[in-house]
């Protein structure tokens, strides 16, 4: 007997035995090929059978809930979520992170299907943990912590959030070259990019930039960024890759804050081969070529993740 009307998405992704699968068209060809580079199967078939015996219960607990739609993850830009809609995710940390960004409000209950491999700093519980956690969220009395995402936006219309990270550079491994405002500063630059960090990503991608950087400065970093920021903040922090002083570029402009005192412009300088993107998902992108303008700020969007 279903307990609610609320429509319950379960969000996936394949798992690596079947993206091998997918790849060589058979599971005994994915087999031959790795065991011909002298790697074992077993692996990814232990990992395989572990998340799928995890997203059976997982599902058999949202069927005795209410209306179940199970959604791949390459689907969730064009997917149309519902005001009303109750998200659970079941896989990696990245997977939440990515999930989130398509939402407007709606609660996500993130389950990690392997407690023993996953760290899951973004997955609070347990398959076991579901149906109690559900029949908390119906009743109101769950707690959601707010997540603050940032937002880029061109002066081509386009827009785009970020969970984690965005990253505003060149498609491939060459040199960005744009201008950069932060605030009352300017300056040309050429770098392999720029990284803008929020509150979840902060101890990330963020915390392995302090980390490249002291380590090659031979400095200690701030404790107090080095452990992230909250995930809430109304605040961001960029990063410039790997700057190259020249006649024409600076490198006085390569780390900051990103708030409503000091926001943050670029304008690209590149004929093409520019892109921005989020979370590391490049095929969900912009183009970021030459009279391309994008200001980067905290995105009205908030994500609610059910702890």
């Amino acid at each position: 007997m279903m307990i609610t009307d609320r429509k319950l998405i379960l969000v996936t992704r394949p798992t690596r035995l079947q993206e091998l699968i997918q790849r060589y068209g058979t599971k005994g060809q994915a087999e031959f090929y790795l065991k011909h580079l002298g790697e074992s199967f077993d692996y990814y078939q232990e990992e395989h059978r572990l998340f799928m015996q995890a997203y059976d219960s997982v599902v058999e607990k949202l069927k005795g809930t209410g209306r179940l739609q199970v959604l791949d993850r390459r689907f969730l830009p064009t997917y149309q979520f519902s005001d009303d809609d109750i998200v659970v995710v079941l896989g990696q940390d990245g997977l939440v992170a990515n999930t989130l960004k398509y939402l407007s409000g709606q609660p996500v209950i993130a389950i990690n299907p392997m407690p023993t491999t996953y760290d899951g700093i973004l997955l609070p519980f347990k398959v076991g943990d579901l149906t109690g956690v559900l029949k908390s969220l119906l009743l109101n009395r769950s707690t959601i912590k707010s997540i603050k995402m940032a937002q880029a936006t061109t002066n081509r219309g386009q827009s785009l959030l970020a969970v984690n990270d965005l990253f505003i550079g060149p498609a491939s491994h060459s040199s960005a070259r744009y201008e950069i405002v932060s605030g009352n500063q300017r300056e040309r630059q050429s770098s392999s990019g720029v990284i803008i960090s929020t509150g979840l990503g902060s101890t990330g991608w963020f915390k392995s930039i302090l980390a490249g950087a002291a380590g090659i400065a031979g400095v200690a970093v701030s404790s107090k960024l080095s452990q992230g920021f909250a995930w809430d903040s109304d605040f961001l922090y960029f990063s410039v890759r790997e700057p190259f002083p020249s006649k024409t570029t600076g490198t006085n402009l390569v780390f900051g804050k990103v708030d409503s005192a000091h926001p943050l412009t670029l304008q690209s300088n590149m004929a093409d081969n520019g892109v921005i993107f989020s979370d590391g998902i490049e095929n969900d992108r912009i183009d970021f070529t030459a009279g391309t303008l994008v200001n980067i700020g905290i995105s009205k969007s908030v994500g609610q993740l059910v702890v």
